[in-house]
């Protein structure tokens, strides 16, 4: 069975990924085919990048990136929710994605974006910086409106959102699956 981090890329008060992230995790619950945790990134307080050796030689020095490369290296696959700030994901969800490698190399995930454009463009962003740390990400993607998937601040993901959800799910999963037989 697949262990799969839904993570939450924001950490900006009065954020609306919270709500969105325990949605994803509440709808990947029903599931039986893997294994699926909440991850946030306020759990870890990650500074700006303050590594002095690049992550890919594997040499983390301070407790944060121990605490955070210790979390994520137990995962087979993610779900990334994204806010799309300036047409781009958020400041905070690079840097923790930045702060490691090995733990994300050879592993899926499945994007999940909110915003005016309903995150499409941080998605597509964050698509480009997955693939420079080895992570592959599954071509269904999942997307929510300011304007039309939130009431008076509160998230409230139309009827089909759920059908869309489980097919991006499901395409993590068969993608973490075959993966993990390249980590071997």
């Amino acid at each position: 069975m697949l262990n799969v981090a839904v993570i939450i890329g924001s950490t900006r008060p009065e954020r609306k990924g919270e709500a969105v992230a325990k949605w994803v995790h509440e709808v990947s619950s029903k599931r039986t085919d893997a294994r699926y945790d909440l991850v946030d990134l306020l759990d870890f307080n990650l500074p700006l990048l303050d590594e002095p050796v690049p992550a890919s030689a594997n040499e983390y020095s301070k407790p944060h990136t121990k605490a955070w490369a210790a979390k994520m290296s137990g995962y087979d696959a993610f779900v990334f929710v994204t806010p799309e700030y300036n047409h781009g994901t958020s400041g905070a969800l690079k840097n923790a994605i930045d702060y490691l490698y090995k733990e994300w190399n050879n592993k899926s995930a499945g994007l999940v974006g909110y915003g005016g454009m309903s995150g499409a463009r941080a998605i597509e962003q964050l698509r480009l910086v997955l693939s420079a740390v080895k992570i592959a990400t599954v071509s269904s993607q999942v997307g929510f409106s300011l304007f039309t998937d939130f009431e008076d601040g509160k998230f409230k993901p139309s009827a089909r959102a759920e059908k869309s959800m489980n097919g991006l799910l499901d395409e993590v999963i068969s993608w973490g699956t075959a993966m993990k037989s390249l980590r071997k």
